[in-house]
């Protein structure tokens, strides 16, 4: 299988075959009109049959009892689950219950085949080949066992199970060419499949009450165990508590708060001690203490001083201190002085007396709490075997716990089993034949014949003689492939609105939006293909002098001053130093396109030795330099004119002050122009071809016979692409295909 051009298919490209098909639609359809005639004939002798369908809802909520018990981790996911269910649907169970319930093994009905004109035809044929059937013996044939089996293949191969949507619904459906039995064995399918969810929960919970009966019998014992393990190991170690906590802690703790109290009582005896035996050293007999203040004697033995020394500072006022009543009264106040240094001595001794039962009761807390220490820390040792042997008590007695609540559960689900499975939607008589389904079969038979009849167009395509993808042009004419430029409708508005009186002479007068394409749309893939070419001279002509490129082409009208234009366009968009000269002195194109106002052009330069500036028109845009051509009677020496030493001064002058010249030239193949100035004065060549109507062979002829122009070629520009009938050439990799894909990501609008 070749593309247009040669090329072997490596991969069959199914673009390229739908493209084939558009163009050769009188044969795809054709191929269409009988492949229907076919598909007719069948489904008006096929068998009709009905398909009954019962709908069954699966709950999502899962028996988390027995998924417990399994001990298993998560569940299933959902998707697998349902499929699970699906095939317990079309297992054998299934079947065979329901075969047994409608007593199917003997319905000779359900047990016939249907068969159409077709089939009934070849029966006896197939019967022939049926090699076994030979060996068969009719008892075997008879036997109620082996038709029940048979029934249950015929059941198996007629239903189908299908998921409704993302839901826990499943639509079991029943074919036959009976829709009432159609409808019956649906709904014996539903009924059996709920009956064996009942069937299997029960047996499930059964099971689990079982094992969880055998189960809390020994849990019970074990937690009886490990609490009396725990009993007797308190009662070895001495480890009583009271609530929460141990005897032994609760009396260091008790202990510890009497230390601290008999410590401050001590303090504060021995603080009151020292207080008053520095009070006895110091002889002060009328200190002020506490127990001194409290002492009744002490405050009788005082108010007596007192009295004492007032009546002896009066009777020394009045009769003098050597009065024997004065001298008498000062001898009882040093009686009464004594007496309370003497009653200030026995409380310092009561005082000592505290200390010392204060100092003995200290001693004793002390010993006490070093015993009660010594106990606690013997306890904590013995309470981390304690502490296991309680969470090992714990953890039987939650299980006993958990296993005895699980059992109750079991038996409430036993002795009530409730279906994870219910019917929805039970299955009535179908009205209409579910097959054939003629639309379908219809639609699947055109289908066929059209793509008979895409193959035989595409093998009639493959003799397409034109230039259509790039991977022609690099094969056919060996030059590389510049890109694609797209066929641009040109807008019926006039370019330059300016009325003809208002003119600028000096200034380019656009009569065509298609001239300014590359500068309205510098994303597009026009674009992109002229900056290849730009691309393509910079890298093929290396001199730093001014740049002379020629655009031709084969055949006229293939829209090489189009190219020219817009490629002289976009190198002075640039900043590029660039002038466009219209060499086509037979059909001015550019010009016509450019300046239909101009006076003077190349020919008066040329011929009447006329100044370059004089005649050079420019675009204020873009600053881009145009020397049109002004045919006002035929030229035919225009060949001569072109290499003539006046062309060569020209294009020496405009090589001082510009960085690109674009030739526009005639087509190659009526006119020997381009070929006259390839050898002297063009430096490269761009050629244009254009897309699905120059042949292949003439512009492959053109270029052998025409070597100059063919070694100076930078590529080949294929122009005016239909992008439509574009993408059926595209295929993945190719020229076209980048093209396509840069048009879709980078081009504006």
């Amino acid at each position: 299988m070749e593309k247009a051009g040669g090329n072997q298919f490596d991969v069959l490209d199914i673009e390229w075959m739908l493209g084939i098909a558009r163009r050769q639609w009188r044969v795809v359809a054709a191929g269409a009109f009988l492949a229907a005639l076919a598909g007719l004939i069948y489904v008006m002798t096929a068998v009709p049959l009905y398909t009954a369908d019962i709908s069954v809802l699966l709950d999502s909520e899962k028996n988390q009892l027995v998924e417990e018990l399994s001990m298993s981790g998560a569940g299933l996911e959902d998707e697998t689950a349902l499929l699970s269910q699906v095939e317990v649907l079309t297992s054998e169970t299934i079947g065979l219950a329901v075969v047994d319930k409608l007593k199917l093994g003997e319905d000779p009905v359900f047990m016939a085949e249907p068969r159409s004109i077709l089939g009934t035809v070849l029966a006896p044929v197939r019967a022939l080949m049926s090699i076994p059937k030979w060996f068969a013996s009719k008892q075997v044939e008879d036997d109620a066992a082996a038709r029940r089996a048979q029934a249950q293949l015929i059941l198996s191969r007629n239903m189908s199970v299908d998921r409704v949507g993302k839901t826990y619904v499943l639509r079991i459906g029943y074919t036959s060419p009976s829709p009432q039995m159609a409808a019956k064995i649906a709904n014996a399918i539903g009924d059996a499949y709920v009956v064996d969810k009942l069937n299997s929960k029960y047996e499930s919970t059964r099971r689990a009450s079982a094992w969880l009966q055998e189960r809390i019998v020994e849990l019970r014992q074990k937690a009886l165990e490990t609490d009396l393990a725990v009993q007797k190991f308190r009662t070895a170690n001495g480890l009583v508590s009271t609530g929460s906590q141990l005897v032994s802690d609760q009396q260091l703790s008790e202990l510890n708060t009497a230390l601290i109290t008999a410590q401050a009582e001590t303090a504060k005896a021995q603080a009151r001690l020292d207080r008053i035996q520095s009070i006895v050293s110091s002889g002060q007999s009328d200190a002020i203490v506490t127990d001194v203040l409290d002492s009744s004697v002490s405050t009788e033995l005082r108010k007596k001083y007192l009295d004492s020394a007032k009546l002896e500072g009066e009777i020394s006022k009045k009769l003098g201190p050597n009065h024997v009543q004065a001298v008498r009264l000062r001898a009882e106040m040093a009686e009464y002085k004594r007496l309370m240094f003497e009653e200030v001595n026995r409380i310092a001794e009561s005082y000592r007396s505290e200390v010392d039962v204060a100092a003995a009761r200290e001693k004793s807390l002390q010993d006490s709490v070093s015993k009660a220490t010594n106990i606690s820390a013997t306890a904590n040792e013995t309470q981390v075997q304690l502490r296991e042997l309680e969470r090992e008590s714990d953890t039987y007695r939650t299980l006993y716990q958990t296993f005895l609540q699980r059992y109750q559960e079991a038996v409430q689900q036993q002795s009530f089993p409730v279906t994870e499975a219910r019917i929805i939607s039970s299955a009535s008589a179908p009205e209409k034949a579910s097959y054939p389904r003629k639309p379908l079969v219809l639609a699947l038979f055109v289908i066929m014949g059209a793509a008979a009849g895409t193959g035989i167009g595409a093998f009639r395509e493959f003799r397409d003689r034109f230039f259509r993808t790039g991977d022609q042009v690099r094969d056919i004419l060996k030059q590389e492939y510049l890109g694609a430029a797209p066929l641009v409708i040109e807008s019926k508005q006039p370019r330059n609105t300016l009325q003809v009186g208002e003119v600028n002479p000096r200034l380019i007068n656009k009569q065509s939006s298609i001239s300014d394409y590359v500068l309205d749309n510098p994303l597009s893939a026009f674009a992109e293909t002229l900056r290849s070419a730009k691309i393509a001279a910079d890298l093929s002509i290396l001199s730093n002098k001014c740049k002379v490129i020629g655009i031709v082409s084969t055949l006229p009208g293939e829209g090489k001053s189009t190219v020219s234009t817009n490629f002289a366009e976009l190198l002075a968009s640039q900043g590029n130093r660039t002038v466009l000269i219209d060499a086509d002195l037979r059909n001015p194109g550019t010009t016509r396109m450019l300046a239909r106002h101009a006076q003077a052009g190349i020919l008066e330069i040329l011929l009447d030795d006329k100044a370059p500036q004089d005649v050079l028109l420019s675009n204020p845009r873009t600053k881009l330099a145009f020397l049109p051509a002004v045919i006002k009677h035929r030229v035919p020496h225009s060949s001569e004119l072109l290499i003539s030493p006046a062309m060569r001064g020209l294009i020496a002058k405009l090589s001082q002050h510009f960085d690109y010249i674009i030739v526009d030239l005639p087509p190659v193949g009526p006119v020997v122009d381009a070929r006259a100035m390839a050898s002297t004065i063009i430096d490269a060549f761009v050629y244009v071809v254009e897309w699905g109507q120059t042949a292949r062979r003439v512009v492959r002829h053109t270029l052998n016979t025409e070597p100059q122009i063919a070694s100076k070629c930078l590529g080949v520009i294929l122009n005016k692409v239909d992008n439509e009938k574009m993408k059926l050439y595209r295929s993945y990799g190719s020229s076209e295909y980048y093209h396509s894909r840069y048009s879709q990501y980078y081009q504006e609008g």
